[in-house]
């Protein structure tokens, strides 16, 4: 009788340990259910001509794709207003076809409102150094006007790593620093999708972000937590479109920006 007391003990306890750690259930296989059946015996058996994709001429707007839409060529800043009031941006226009944060005017942001997007923008740090730390050449892009990419000279100027630049803003670290050297010009190629959200306003599917720095990728199709926040966690406000905004950190920064254009995804 103690034999089958012991048993039924024992038996119990592997119950409650696994109870307490189920077993990991197995990734799910992927099968992509278009390559089941018979495989074809003939290379036009897999041939597809429909749908065509659209021409697009990478360099037909001075270097821009023909179906970019141009925010800032150097010309004007009709694109943007003051993201305070919604006045005229008041940002200084350069002869070199660039623009500089007018310290202390505040940020600025794109009159039309954009969801998933393929960005292209060139930005600078000022070849003259001043103070360290974020308080150097401190700009930020916001895509959606929610979530920043950071903009910021950390050559020779260390700082929190998930907030340096190419950071998405204490968020995600970037995979490399890939600046080139105070004063020359920067470029930024980002792939962003945007979150979608149900009729609650809850979020069923994060935005995703890919990040290019002068060639090198920074941040790989990295999942977008929610807003960037300075202080505190994410938030997740439903949205739809929004603007791209770019940031006035207020302490002179003097970073310029040049060439931003967008393709709607």
């Amino acid at each position: 009788m103690k034999y089958f007391i012991g048993t039924l003990v024992l038996l119990f306890s592997y119950g409650q340990l696994h109870a307490q750690h189920p077993e990991k259930k197995e990734p799910e296989v992927i099968i992509h259910k278009e390559y089941s059946g018979e495989e074809p015996r003939t290379p036009q058996a897999t041939e597809v001509y429909e749908p065509v994709p659209p021409t697009v001429d990478p360099i037909a707007q001075n270097g821009a794709p023909s179906d970019a839409i141009i925010l800032f060529d150097g010309s004007s800043l009709d694109a943007w207003v003051s993201s305070g009031d919604g006045e005229a941006a008041d940002w200084d226009l350069n002869d070199d076809g660039s623009m500089t944060v007018k310290n202390r005017t505040g940020d600025i942001q794109t009159k039309q409102n954009f969801g998933s997007i393929q960005l292209h923008i060139e930005w600078r740090s000022p070849a003259e150094i001043q103070r360290d730390g974020q308080n150097r050449g401190n700009s930020g892009v916001f895509l959606n006007n929610l979530y920043e990419v950071q903009v910021l000279d950390n050559n020779d100027n260390d700082t929190y790593v998930n907030g340096q630049v190419g950071s998405i803003y204490k968020q995600h670290i970037p995979l490399a620093k890939a600046s080139v050297p105070s004063g020359a010009w920067n470029t930024y190629d980002i792939i962003y999708h945007a979150p979608e959200f149900n009729e609650q306003g809850q979020k069923i599917k994060s935005g995703t972000m890919t990040v290019i720095h002068n060639g090198v990728l920074i941040q790989d199709h990295v999942e977008i937590k929610g807003t960037t926040p300075y202080i505190g966690w994410p938030k997740n406000p439903a949205h739809g479109k929004g603007p791209l905004r770019l940031q006035d950190h207020r302490d002179n920064s003097r970073v310029s920006y040049r060439n931003i254009w967008v393709r709607e995804l």
